[in-house]
């Protein structure tokens, strides 16, 4: 991966909300606009911890049936992996299962272990649970539920490329996430994110300062868009 951003660019991004970045990587013609963040479905539990910011670690995970006896390991592949990639980190795990969210790999034990092991938080398809005690704790939950038990959840594999909501997430990546839903920022706009959000913020405050005052009118609005083109 690229080199990893400095902590004070980290704290810029964590200024930001998601659609504030999405609207500035538009402006870059980088990807689709149709890619690169959650479709809706993922839940931001813990929305007054602001927004999260850090580097994926992927894996994958089922809870409907028992763990084979090699799943056991799964936990420290998993640990050594985080130790991979520099932090802050964020754990991507899919939940196989159909439905997803049997059962919680995220509870208070996982979530210590791994806010011990640099993770500020986690995005899963599957469920969380103990959401009192992580809270408190500081560990961002982006989930597809909250459910009650941890059911058979075992590892069935770490590393690879993973499918959250509709958003591919390999390890490394760079990942931001708020009330709102998840976003994966290309590295390659990383650096530039200040410059091409104070442009879209320019463009949007020439609107609404418009649109505020007294004597506001249809065809002044019209003029200011026929001037974008």
């Amino acid at each position: 991966m690229p080199q990893p951003l400095g902590p004070d660019t980290l704290a810029r991004l964590r200024t930001y909300t998601t659609p504030t970045l999405a609207n500035a990587i538009e402006t870059m013609n980088l990807r689709p606009r149709t890619a690169g963040f959650t479709a809706g479905r993922i839940r931001c539990v813990f929305p007054e911890l602001g927004p999260m910011v850090g580097y994926a670690v992927t894996a994958t995970c089922r809870a409907a049936t028992a763990p084979p006896p090699e799943a056991a390991a799964r936990r420290a592949a998993l640990w050594r992996a985080i130790e991979a990639v520099p932090a802050p980190r964020i754990v991507v795990i899919q939940d196989l299962d159909e439905p997803a969210g049997v059962g919680a790999f995220w509870g208070e034990v996982q979530s210590t272990i791994h806010h011990a092991l640099g993770c500020v938080g986690t995005v899963t398809n599957g469920g969380v649970r103990d959401l009192d005690e992580v809270r408190a704790l500081g560990f961002h939950f982006f989930a597809g539920s909250v459910v009650v038990s941890h059911a058979y959840v075992h590892l069935v594999g770490v590393g690879g490329p993973v499918e959250i909501d509709g958003l591919p997430v390999r390890t490394g990546d760079l990942l931001h996430a708020d009330q709102h839903g998840v976003l994966s920022i290309p590295h390659e706009a990383a650096g530039r994110l200040d410059d091409a959000v104070e442009r879209v913020n320019q463009s949007e405050q020439e609107i609404l300062a418009y649109c505020r005052r007294a004597d506001f009118s249809r065809d002044g609005l019209e003029a200011i868009y026929l001037k974008r083109r």
